[in-house]
């Protein structure tokens, strides 16, 4: 009888049968196989053949290319794991390696099909990379020695945004643990989410939503320039029937409407935003952060393929009606996730924001965007927004910037175990620049400052008289959004220190304390209409308190509040629409159309024509409806309340007049 033993190679896939047999003289014979175990075993001759093998052909001979010398140092390495063998079977071995070394490389000098196969793949993939450039355009060449393009390049890697960040879900399982977020899934019923959707970034559905269709709702490209692709949104003919009939129950101030609008169709952006801010209002929080995550999901399930959320080189134009929806729906949900805790997320949305239009920024994201990251001790991008976009933007001259990149150098400089030396003189000429902030500031803080500090005349109330409304806006925003991050002890502490100096500076003559006061009174004098938005769909008591009385009683519609006065409309709202609301508003009108549906009285009836140089005669139904609105009208004029009785008894009304009168009868 014959034994086997099977041992691996390391470091490779052949696996040596060592056989050993008795021959007819009777000596023992070692005999060596060595099989792949890639390829087919011989004694299975009707075995189908694997159709992907093709598939798989030119990257197997490749492999084995790559592990030719792999393979023969891992027979040189097993030798000593081998049985005793003789010299001569060893030697065998190593030659038959050797050979299959030079059959491979001739096959690969000698087979001319295949280089020709290659060339023709070639040809074909730089053939598509022609086409698909013609349809897009050409990216720009980058030029080292050039300024706009080091600033394009630095504006995409700095707005680049990391979709695992846009959930909302990864951050909360990193602050309290996955057993606490899967019991608040299994609350909201949000398992079994994806049963229906593809995967999303901005929202994750859920089981209680209803399906999306094709609701009407499109995403096309405008136009390639200057490496940013320009998108809108486009309305469909049914998509503009829903929006008409959400406009006349925004008119009718009738939540119910809306949501009959809903009924309708479920994912309509802006009856999603209106009733979402009906929700906050009536304090059901959860329902209008679901709100909002429906108009997010409704949205990016209509992308077009070549937007990316994540490059930053997306543009929408906000002056488009059609793309306004999806910039509040970002705006409003980033609130939303910051007031849970997860700052880390809100950030990437503020990014993913700015990274619309960083050039006009609609909403301001610019003046939120160092709150989260200072929430999220994202300090290195704070830091370095702030280094990259000061020579074009002047961010110094926002109150927020002004005093949050100090604050951002200075946890940075305390991580790093390095002075504040940088961040202790840019917090002093933010002082000397912005010097109305600090007393507010310390107030908002219930801090009580140094008697030095109060009086004198620097940080006192005339100066906070003197700033200009644009400025007083923009310190209220960052005062009533950004004064959690001054509560520190540590940063309490380091502001007192650089206050004092500041005000030995002053005392001094320090001349920058004049020069920045003339650029003070020079500036902030009015305040763009994209400012005026931000405060108020952010909704910070302290910043809504100073907006001008004429923006302050004006009606804010949550689907687009202070639209931009030089919007783009891709479809106009019939005429006959537009006075609808105004209609139902009168009585009499409500009441015919309840008996007669189809009722309207500024329709002219179709009668036909009368004699020569006579009139048409009306129709006996306008008739009856005309005199019977003239007998209404007169009803109503001459209908009086009755003065209701006096409780003493002493009225001076005709009905007193006639009970104590003996001469009634």
């Amino acid at each position: 009888m014959s034994t086997r033993a099977l041992r691996k190679l390391q470091g490779g896939s052949d696996i040596v049968v060592p056989e050993i047999s008795d021959d007819d003289s009777g000596n023992e014979e070692i005999k060596l196989t060595a099989s792949t175990t890639k390829k087919k075993k011989k004694n299975k001759p009707d075995a189908p053949a694997n159709p992907f093998d093709i598939l798989n052909a030119d990257d197997d001979d490749v492999d084995d290319e790559n592990n030719e010398d792999k393979e023969g140092d891992a027979v040189e390495a097993s030798d000593a794991h081998l049985p005793v063998l003789d010299k001569d079977t060893k030697v065998s071995i190593q030659e038959q390696t050797k050979k299959k070394k030079k059959k491979k490389k001739k096959k690969k000098q000698h087979d001319p099909d295949d280089n020709k196969h290659k060339e023709e793949v070639t040809d074909e993939v730089e053939a598509s990379v022609r086409e698909v450039n013609e349809i897009l355009g050409e990216l720009p060449v980058s030029q080292p020695g050039g300024d706009n393009s080091h600033v394009h390049m630095d504006t995409r890697a700095l707005l680049t945004v990391e979709h695992r960040n846009l959930n909302s879900e990864n951050e909360m399982r990193r602050i309290f643990g996955s057993r606490v977020v899967q019991t608040e899934q299994r609350r909201r019923g949000g398992r079994g989410q994806r049963s229906y959707q593809r995967s999303t970034w901005l929202a994750q559905p859920r089981e209680n939503w209803p399906p999306i269709g094709k609701i009407g709702l499109s995403m096309r490209l405008i136009e390639t320039k200057n490496g940013c692709q320009y998108f809108t949104f486009d309305h469909s003919k049914e998509y503009q029937r829903i929006q008409f009939q959400f406009l006349e129950a925004v008119e009718s101030f009738n939540p119910e409407n809306i949501v009959s609008v809903l009924n309708l169709q479920p994912y309509h952006i802006d009856s999603l935003l209106q009733l979402s801010d009906v929700c906050k209002m009536s304090e059901d929080m959860q329902m209008a952060a679901e709100l909002l995550e429906r108009a997010l999901l409704c949205c990016e399930v209509n992308f077009h393929p070549l937007f990316s959320l994540t490059q930053g080189n997306c543009r929408l134009d906000y002056r488009r009606n059609e793309n306004r929806g999806f910039y509040l729906a970002l705006f409003r949900h980033l609130h939303f996730v910051g007031k849970r805790g997860c700052y880390r997320t809100a950030l990437e949305f503020c990014k993913l924001l700015l990274s619309l239009d960083p050039e006009g920024d609609p909403l301001c994201a610019l003046l939120m965007i160092d709150f989260y990251a200072l929430r999220a001790e994202q300090f290195t991008l704070l830091i370095r927004m702030y280094q990259e976009w000061e020579a074009h933007r002047n961010l110094s001259q926002l109150p927020n910037f002004a005093f949050s990149i100090p604050l951002a150098m200075f946890h940075n400089a305390n991580q790093e175990g390095k002075d504040t030396e940088e961040a202790d003189q840019m917090l002093q000429d933010s002082l000397l620049m912005f010097p109305g902030l600090l007393i507010p500031l310390l107030d908002k803080c219930s801090i009580n400052p140094d008697a030095e500090v109060a009086a004198h005349h620097f940080f006192g109330t005339s100066c906070q008289l003197s700033q200009p409304e644009g400025l007083k806006q923009l310190i209220a925003l960052y005062i009533g959004r950004c004064h959690p991050c001054w509560k520190d002890p540590d940063v309490v502490r380091w502001l007192e220190k650089n206050v004092k100096e500041v005000i030995k500076r002053v005392d001094d003559g320090d001349p920058l304390a004049e020069e920045y006061r003339k650029k003070r009174q020079g500036r902030y004098r009015g305040t763009p209409r994209n400012i005026f938005r931000h405060i108020l769909i952010s909704e910070i008591k302290d910043a809504t308190a100073a907006l001008p009385p004429h923006l302050a009683n004006t009606p804010v519609m949550s689907y687009d509040p202070l639209p931009p006065e030089d919007s783009i409309s891709s479809y106009e709202r019939p005429p006959a629409r537009q006075t609808r609301a105004q209609q139902e508003s009168n009585p009499l009108t409500a009441f015919f159309r309840s008996m007669l549906p189809n009722f309207n009285p500024q329709e002219v009836p179709d009668v036909p024509d009368g004699a020569v140089g006579g009139a048409a005669a009306p129709t006996d139904m306008q008739a009856g409806i005309g005199a019977l609105m003239e007998a209404m009208r007169d009803l109503l004029n001459n209908i009086r309340p009755v003065d209701a009785p006096r409780e003493d008894g002493q009225g001076g009304d005709e009905f007193d007049d006639q009970d104590n009168n003996p001469e009634w009868d």
